[in-house]
C-alpha cells in the first residue's frame, strides 16, 4: 500500500484531517466514501477533485466507495448555499443517478479484488426508514446545540433555513454510520465545505456504537484571478460531452493561467512529482509555448473523454489558431465544428439560391446577404490578393464557381484575412 496522505499532501489536496487517520490507513486496507449530489445527469469539473481523490485512494491500495445521494438529493445540502434548493422528483433523480454512476465507472476500477470500487445509493437504506424511527434512533444522539454550531447552519440563520435542510447533516451523518456498520467503511472524504457534515457522522458512530471513524477534506479550488473554478461564460464545464464538447473542455484547461496550471496539474492528473517538476522547469524556460497547459489539457481530456476526442480537440484548435488542412476541417464532426465556430458571424441560405450563384464573388457578397463583403468589388479585390478561402482552400479566381463539398453535408466555412471566419449553412 502507498501512503495516500503523503500523496495528497504534495499535490496540495489536503485541507483538514482527523487525528488518527494516517495511522488507520497504514494499519489495513480501509474503505472510504465520498458523496456525489445527483442534481444533474452529469457531474461537472468541480466534482473532478473528489473523483481524483477516490482514484488516488484506490491507487494507494484502499477501497473507494462513491455514494450517489438518491435520498439526500431529495433533501438538498445547505453547505455553501445561500438559498433553499428546489427538490427533485424521484423520476428525475433516478435518471440523474444513472448518468452519474456511468461517469464514475470511467475513473475507478470495479474489478480488482479486495480494493474494487463500489457505488452505493443512500435511498436503498432510507426508503424503509420511517420518520419516527429516524428521530428516535438518530436524532436523540446529536444535540440541537451541536447542529446549530455548524457553519452551514450559522450562515443561514438570518436569511432562514427550512427544517428539511437543517436536518441534512443528520441524514448525511447516518449515511456514514450505515456504511460503517454494513460496509466496514471507516473514512469519509469530501470538500472542505463538508467538514461539518462529515464530523456529524464520526460523532454518530462514536455515540451510537462507540466506534472510531475518520475524515479527510480537500481544499475548495479557487482560480488565481478570483473567478469561480469550473465556470465559463456559458456556465458549468461538464464531464458529459453532450453538455460540454471535448473541444470546449480542452480549451478550458488550455486557457488556464500559469499559476492555475501549476495547481491543476497536481490535482487533476496522475503524473508523478518528478514528472510535474520536470514539466514545470521546461515550461518556465519557454512560458509562451504553454507546455503545462497543453499537457494538462491532454491528460484530462483523455481521462474524461478519450484519445480520439483529444485528437479532435487538437484538430479543432489548429483550425482556429494554427496550420490546418481541408482534410482536418472535413474530419470534424458537426458538434465540434459548431462548438469551434460558435461565436463567429453565421447566416443561412437556401439550396436554390446557392445552386443559382454564378461565382464566388457573387456568393461572398450578394448570396450571403453582404455578411462577408458589402460589394462585389471588395470581394473581387480580396480574392485576387489571396486573402479569402472556403473550407481552407484559397480562392485564386474571382470568377470560379463555389466549392461544393459541404462540411457535414450543409456547411461552408469562409475565411477572410487571417482571423475573420464566417459559417454559412446551406438549407
Amino acid at each position: 500500500m502507498k501512503n495516500f496522505i503523503a500523496e495528497m499532501q504534495w499535490r496540495g489536496m489536503i485541507h483538514d484531517i482527523m487525528p488518527g487517520t494516517e495511522e488507520q490507513l497504514k494499519k489495513e486496507i480501509t474503505t472510504a466514501y465520498i458523496g456525489f449530489d445527483p442534481t444533474a445527469d452529469s457531474l461537472h469539473i468541480g466534482s473532478l477533485v473528489q473523483i481524483m481523490t477516490l482514484v488516488h485512494f484506490q491507487r494507494a491500495g484502499h477501497k473507494p466507495m462513491a455514494l450517489v445521494g438518491g435520498a439526500t438529493g431529495m433533501v438538498g445540502d445547505p453547505s455553501g448555499k445561500s438559498a433553499e434548493r428546489n427538490l427533485l422528483s424521484e423520476e428525475v433523480l433516478q435518471h440523474n443517478l444513472a448518468g452519474v454512476k456511468k461517469q464514475l465507472e470511467q475513473f475507478l476500477d470495479f474489478d480488482c479484488g479486495e480494493n474494487s470500487a463500489e457505488v452505493v445509493n443512500n435511498y436503498d437504506w432510507f426508503k424503509e426508514f420511517n420518520f419516527l424511527d429516524f428521530i428516535r434512533d438518530v436524532g436523540k444522539h446529536i444535540s440541537v446545540n451541536y447542529m446549530m454550531a455548524k457553519d452551514s447552519v450559522k450562515s443561514r440563520l438570518e436569511t432562514g433555513m427550512s427544517f428539511t435542510e437543517f436536518s441534512y447533516q443528520l441524514v448525511q451523518g447516518y449515511d456514514f454510520y450505515w456504511l460503517y456498520k454494513n460496509k466496514n467503511c471507516k473514512l469519509q472524504l469530501g470538500g472542505s465545505d463538508q467538514w461539518g457534515n462529515i464530523v456529524t457522522g464520526t460523532e454518530l458512530i462514536r455515540r451510537k456504537d462507540s466506534g472510531e471513524a475518520y475524515a479527510v477534506t480537500t481544499p475548495l479550488i479557487k482560480k488565481a484571478d478570483g473567478t469561480k473554478f469550473g465556470k465559463t461564460e456559458g456556465g458549468n464545464v461538464w464531464l458529459d460531452k453532450k453538455r460540454t464538447s471535448p473541444y470546449k473542455f480542452y480549451q478550458y484547461w488550455l486557457n488556464a493561467s500559469d499559476e492555475d496550471a501549476k495547481n491543476y496539474i497536481r490535482i487533476f492528473t496522475l503524473k508523478s512529482k518528478e514528472e510535474i517538476e520536470a514539466l514545470e522547469k521546461e515550461h518556465n524556460n519557454a512560458p509562451h509555448l504553454r507546455l503545462l497547459q497543453k499537457e494538462l489539457g491532454k491528460e484530462i481530456t483523455i481521462l474524461v473523454h478519450s484519445e480520439e476526442d483529444y485528437d479532435m480537440a487538437i484538430k479543432a484548435s489548429n483550425i482556429l489558431f494554427g496550420k490546418s488542412t481541408t482534410e482536418d476541417l472535413a474530419s470534424l464532426d458537426e458538434e465540434t465544428l459548431l462548438a469551434v465556430f460558435e461565436g463567429v458571424p453565421q447566416t443561412s441560405i437556401n439550396k436554390a439560391d446557392f445552386s443559382n450563384t454564378n461565382n464566388v464573388t457573387d456568393f461572398l457578397s450578394e448570396t450571403t446577404n453582404q455578411l462577408i463583403f458589402s460589394s462585389k468589388g471588395e470581394a473581387r479585390k480580396m480574392i485576387q490578393g489571396g486573402g479569402v478561402s472556403i473550407n481552407k482552400v484559397k480562392l485564386t479566381d474571382p470568377n470560379q464557381t463555389v466549392e461544393t463539398n459541404l462540411l457535414q453535408g450543409k456547411y461552408l466555412l469562409v475565411q477572410k484575412g487571417k482571423k475573420n471566419y464566417y459559417l454559412i449553412t446551406i438549407e
